[in-house]
């Protein structure tokens, strides 16, 4: 695998059909793809039927992908596509009492404050930036951030490193998260937009 560039060569490989690859993507994208489920409070058997709808979308595109560090931003616009589709399709089906408040209350909690709106997009900007990391680099910052906390002793054992090497590896990591093209493009397209946001949300995996 290419740590300069690992989302390329997955790309690439399950492009040509390579399925452990493949398998890869899907486990490095499944917490994007559920964040934006989340979004759009699915849950259950409406959020499985994205989910599976998103993947069969990739498998279906990944030939057309040029540009691997594009495939989060995809990943992000399709999911969001098919949950609104998924919504606006259960409207249709379930019956409708114009007298019935409910529903004008239900559509009022839905709307998100901006704030909560900014706090989504900087996870999912994390989240991406995240996915681009290679596998060694991926599976410390994981067991880092895990609640309980895991000894250093025991990241030493279950990834097979000296634990001398756990701190440099660690900055190494968040200095490539700092760097990734998903946090540096969290702003809005006037370039206003919270410009810390992205350095919040790598700050918060430093603690």
């Amino acid at each position: 695998m290419d740590d300069a560039n690992p989302i390329g060569a997955l790309v690439a490989a399950a492009g040509s059909g390579d399925s452990a690859a493949w398998a890869s993507l899907v486990s490095r994208y499944t917490p994007l793809v559920a964040s934006v489920i989340r979004d759009h409070r699915l849950r259950g058997s409406d959020a499985e039927d994205v989910g599976q709808t998103v993947w069969l979308r990739l498998v279906e595109n990944l030939g057309k992908l040029r540009e691997p560090q594009a495939l989060p931003m995809w990943i992000i616009t399709t999911t969001r596509n098919e949950c609104l589709r998924l919504i606006r399709n259960s409207k249709r089906m379930r019956p409708f009492d114009p007298t019935d408040e409910r529903g004008a209350v239900e559509a009022t909690d839905a709307a998100e404050p901006d704030q909560r709106l900014l706090e989504s997009e900087r996870h999912r900007a994390l989240l991406a930036a995240f996915a681009e990391l290679p596998e060694h680099q991926r599976e410390l910052m994981l067991l880092l951030v895990a609640d309980p906390p895991v000894s250093y002793a025991e990241i030493s054992e279950r990834l097979g490193i000296a634990v001398g090497s756990i701190g440099p590896t660690r900055a190494r990591a968040l200095q490539r998260l700092r760097e990734s093209s998903s946090i540096a493009g969290f702003r809005d397209s006037d370039g206003s937009h919270d410009k810390e946001g992205g350095r919040r949300g790598v700050a918060s995996l430093e603690r």
